[in-house]
């Protein structure tokens, strides 16, 4: 059984914060307080960079197939407990039980991932073009990390993170968002039962970001970070990594075009945007933002997608038969009624949904915009909510412009029978990733990553853990 925890994890303890802080978990379904946590200060951060800090030299000696039968059986153990941790999450984040258990396996997938390329890790050897010298290269851990995840995908996104960083034989520092602490702590006991040496992972939870990471970032023993969250948030941390060079992986904010063709085939257009805008209730950076959808098909294609997005069941992710569970908070809510009705003002024309339901709870209904117009706000802020906003093209070099028309470049979705349209398009598009005739793009297996103001680096596939190392040369004279 998964206990539910609710104390900082420092150096292998469970321990309280050193005032004595707490802060509240909201179940965002129904306003209650679900239980209270450990709310960490500056004094918390440096226990914890010290535990992180005192384990390293051990840990990065730890043999490569050591770390991935710890990572393999924590892989198992998460696998094993799926129910429970679905509906630790589902009481946190409020996402359907069924999507819960879909991330699960998602995390636990990231595990059983990076379990295996932590007997991968290559270096090289060989003689310099000079004809004097041997070269000899070997890949090291980077050092003690802080790992900063989002509310969203509460379990995956600290998975993602911390299974290179425990293949690459780094130890680390995670603070979780504050909205979903719950299942950063029961992945910390998961990890320790999977037999974790003790400072190896470190989890403080905290309301006072700044106080808590910070320091760190300044204070030169972290020599890496990776932060998934806001650009804004992002550009923050970037500036504070500057004093000591500290190493740096982001993924941030998106805006993802999802392009549908005259020629493309409606059904998988209209199956991929429910994946691609409903996935999480739209709380997702990968999250189709602007539908670019081809004159000739914009109106056939609006009436079957506000079809099945008004068919979808909207409560509790706990209730059996449910869609679309709460938004976060009632911040984010008030942040989609306001897009929504900035678009309305402007000329949008509502098909489906577009009224927040009376109630408790941080409910809001999928919702079509038809008509859009280009000035509206939600054309270039992301959206994190059920609303799918169209406008229509004409030509690809149009939809082009327009698509890259954004600070962002994460993800971008492309809908048509063309092969030779859809890679000219894909590969026309300023982005990480591309899902063609698909609105599905993340994959453990896959490097997942953005161009632009989308950030830095790349998570998961075979580059996901060259984050996490550095390479060191040696050079040797020929005798």
């Amino acid at each position: 059984m998964t206990e539910v925890l609710n104390q900082l994890f420092i150096g292998g303890a469970w321990v309280d914060a050193a005032d004595g802080a707490t802060m509240p978990v909201d179940d965002p379904a129904t306003g209650e307080i679900l239980g209270h946590v450990a709310d960490a200060g500056a004094k918390d951060a440096r226990l914890a960079e010290e535990a992180a800090v005192q384990a390293q030299a051990e840990w990065a000696r730890t043999a490569p197939r050591a770390r991935s039968e710890i990572l393999r059986r924590a892989h198992e153990i998460i696998l094993e407990r799926t129910d429970e941790l679905a509906r630790l999450m589902t009481s946190e984040m409020g996402k359907p039980l069924a999507e819960a258990r879909g991330e699960v396996a998602y995390a636990a997938e990231f595990f059983r991932w990076f379990s295996e390329e932590a007997v991968r890790i290559d270096g090289g050897c060989g003689t310099l073009p000079d004809g004097r010298n041997r070269m000899f290269l070997s890949r090291r851990p980077v050092g003690p990390c802080l790992l900063i995840t989002p509310w969203n995908f509460p379990l995956a996104m600290g998975t993602r993170k911390i299974g290179p960083a425990v293949a690459a034989g780094c130890t680390m520092i995670l603070k979780p968002a504050p909205q979903t602490p719950l299942s950063s702590l029961a992945l910390a006991g998961i990890l320790k039962e999977a037999g974790l040496p003790d400072g190896v992972l470190n989890v403080v939870t905290t309301s006072r970001a700044g106080e808590v990471c910070e320091p760190l970032l300044r204070g030169g023993r972290i020599r890496k970070l990776s932060f998934t969250g806001s650009t804004a948030v992002g550009r923050l941390l970037l500036a504070q990594c500057a004093d000591t060079v500290v190493r740096t992986s982001m993924e941030l904010g998106g805006n993802a075009p999802f392009i549908v063709f005259d020629d493309a085939d409606l059904d998988v257009a209209v199956d991929g945007a429910m994946v691609a805008k409903m996935r999480n209730m739209g709380e997702a950076c990968t999250a189709a933002n602007r539908f670019f959808v081809h004159r000739s098909v914009a109106e056939e294609f609006g009436r079957r997608l506000a079809e099945r997005m008004g068919a979808l069941e909207v409560g509790p992710g706990t209730r059996d038969g449910v869609d679309v569970g709460p938004l976060i908070d009632t911040a984010g809510r008030a942040k989609v009624e306001e897009l929504v009705a900035d678009a309305v003002e402007r000329g949008a024309e509502v098909l489906v949904g577009g009224r927040t339901p009376e109630g408790p709870g941080c409910f809001y209904p999928p919702t079509v915009l038809a008509a859009v117009s280009p000035e509206s706000r939600l054309m270039d802020t992301e959206i994190f909510g059920p609303v799918a906003a169209i406008l229509t093209f004409d030509d690809e070099d149009e939809v082009l412009r327009r698509a890259n028309d954004t600070p962002w470049g994460l993800v971008g979705y492309v809908f048509t029978e063309g092969l030779d349209r859809g890679l000219r398009v894909s590969e026309g598009l300023e982005v990480g990733m591309v899902g063609l005739n698909t609105g599905l793009v993340s994959n453990p297996a896959a490097p997942f990553g953005g161009v632009k103001q989308s950030g830095l680096g790349r998570e998961g596939g075979r580059v996901g853990i060259d984050e996490f190392l550095e390479y060191q040369y040696i050079a040797v004279p020929v005798r």
